[in-house]
């Protein structure tokens, strides 16, 4: 690799990790610096100033550099470098943890469940260091307090509902003998066993106490109702909502635009709702079709172990026919868990993390076995082809297997990352992997699901929308349950712009293929048009773009040379 390229790499690896030390926990890595982030102004600011620099200096190479010396992954690996740098400073930019309290795991206390229950404890340095994360979880909950406080004082206040919901979610871990996951015993190490429960009853125990009580009597009380969930009820919130869509789909595109978007994608999908209907129930009435796929007993799981075996069975079924498709694979399986009971209540229906890089713990499936009697069996099919194969567990492991920089395996542009889940999904269905066509009504349920994000995504944030609209407007156009609703929108209100990625790069990766199809014709192999968009791994839209640009230009140059 290009040394000028691989140093920069090298730094913005470093700067996250050091900005986001359970970042390196979870990949595996040992990490010489705080245990946890710190998250004063001054240190953030830091951490903003080091990846405008990065960016910048990426940019002034791009543009300088020697690039007729570079070969594809010098030039993956800067593009790479300039795009994460710049999304990396933009989301630090919006003052999140000012005004984000959920239960979902994007919220600092839920985070730090989500993950700290996953790192291994399978040798001595690493429980040292999982005594360490506990040891300063005080000082971490104390500089998320002081954050909550600051917004308070500026008016960037969290939504009273989900200051309620972390309040409970603290209830029950405190009242939870094994910590929400947190206390896990291992066999044959008493010495750490001990200092764990010492920690977590005499150090982390209290500080939860505190955090609740921070927010029980100062952050509730200013907490925003939900009749103004969106950013653009903040102050400055229009400004911050802007910088959120443009990290989070590498598009100028408006937000009316991608409203408007979202609309027309759902007026389409009813021609495919009629069709499928007419062969499963023989009618095309969307709203009738609708109503059956909510309101069948027969199309709900009954059981937690029914939604689990459901997951395991499809995700199977998949990595069997995927080589047909495919021209590398994953060299592991994908493992398939149910959600944490600590996280369940406010998760999403599903989620994916990624394996470490040494090996000590696979790619995962988790899928939320919460409430079955409110989850729906056509969903299943879908989500699982989305969040594990051919979808997340294949992007995101062979850009780990690769051997490439460490860049590629820790960063991902969301609209890319997310783009390919949904794409995995309508490929799924080219693969002949759905079993029926109640499964093929789950997957433009799911398309119903991700369009309906681009609606709900602005119109909270943007135009004003309050939680209950977003819930009717979301139970009257997508075929899911009460449940998983209001869940989504709790969701979007807590993640703003996330939810926007998913169908524009989607959209994307389809006008790639598109293109490359016809660029070819005859000479157009799926599996290595596939290949291509995981060996790149998600880098953003205009990067992946350029990729396969110059793919294009070397499969004619091939042709015209003999």
């Amino acid at each position: 690799m290009n040394s000028d390229i691989e140093a920069l790499a090298d730094e913005l690896v470093n700067a996250q990790l050091t900005c986001e030390p359970l970042e390196a926990a979870l990949l595996g890595l040992h990490n010489d610096g705080a245990p946890l982030a710190d998250l004063r102004d001054e240190v953030m600011a830091e951490f903003q100033s080091t990846f405008r620099s990065i960016a910048a200096r990426a940019n002034a190479l791009a543009d300088d550099g020697d690039s007729a010396t570079w070969d594809e992954m010098d030039i993956l690996t800067l593009d790479l470098v300039r795009f994460t740098a710049a999304s990396l400073a933009d989301r630090l930019e919006v003052p999140t943890l000012q005004f984000t309290l959920t239960d979902f795991e994007v919220a600092p206390f839920s985070g730090l469940l989500s993950v700290l229950g996953q790192l291994g404890l399978d040798s001595d340095e690493r429980r040292d260091e999982q005594l360490a994360r506990l040891a300063v979880l005080p000082t971490f909950l104390a500089q998320v307090a002081e954050q909550h406080r600051t917004g308070v004082r500026t008016g960037l206040t969290a939504v009273a509902r989900g200051v309620a919901a972390t309040i409970d979610q603290l209830d029950k871990v405190l009242a939870d003998p094994a910590f929400g996951g947190l206390r896990r015993t291992v066999d044959g190490a008493d010495d750490f066993n001990r200092d764990q429960d010492h920690l977590l009853d005499d150090v982390v125990a209290p500080a939860l106490r505190t955090y609740r009580q921070v927010l029980a009597s100062e952050i509730l009380p200013a907490g925003r109702s939900d009749d103004q969930p969106g950013l653009c009820w903040l102050p400055g919130g229009d400004r911050l909502y802007d910088i959120a869509r443009r990290y989070s789909t590498s598009t100028d595109q408006t937000s009316e635009d991608l409203h408007q978007l979202g609309l027309a994608i759902i007026d389409a999908l009813h021609a495919q709702f009629a069709e499928v209907g007419a062969r499963v129930w023989g009618t095309t009435d969307v709203a009738e079709i609708h109503h059956r796929l909510r309101s069948d007993p027969q199309l709900r799981f009954t059981t937690a172990d029914e939604i689990l075996d459901a997951a395991i069975t499809t995700v199977r079924r998949a990595e069997a026919v995927a080589p047909q498709w495919f021209g590398e694979t994953p060299h592991t399986p994908c493992a398939v868990k149910p959600i944490p009971e600590a996280l369940a209540e406010g998760s999403a229906p599903a989620y994916y993390y990624a394996g470490s890089l040494d090996g000590s713990r696979v790619g995962t499936y988790f899928i939320n076995t919460s409430r079955p009697g409110e989850r729906f069996r056509y969903f299943a099919e879908a989500v699982a082809f989305h969040e594990a194969v051919p979808g997340h567990h294949f992007q995101l492991t062979i850009a780990q297997e690769l051997g490439v920089h460490l860049a590629h395996k820790l960063f991902g542009d969301v609209t890319t990352a997310e783009g390919w889940g949904l794409y995995a999904e309508r490929l799924a269905d080219e693969m002949g992997l759905y079993s029926d066509d109640i499964a093929r009504l789950g997957l433009l349920s799911t398309d119903a699901w991700r369009a309906a994000r681009l609606v709900l995504d602005t119109g909270l944030h943007a135009l004003g929308w309050s939680r209950q609209q977003a819930i009717d407007w979301m139970t009257d156009h997508v075929p899911m349950s009460q449940v998983e609703v209001i869940s989504e929108v709790d969701r979007y209100i807590s993640m703003p712009g996330q939810a926007l990625a998913y169908m524009v790069g989607r959209l994307e990766i389809e006008g790639l293929r598109a293109r490359a199809s016809l660029a070819l014709a005859e000479r157009f192999d799926v599996r290595d048009f596939h290949d291509l968009v995981l060996r790149c791994g998600p880098v953003s839209p205009p990067a992946l773009s350029a990729a396969v640009t110059r793919w294009l230009d070397a499969q004619s140059a091939s042709v015209h040379s003999t």
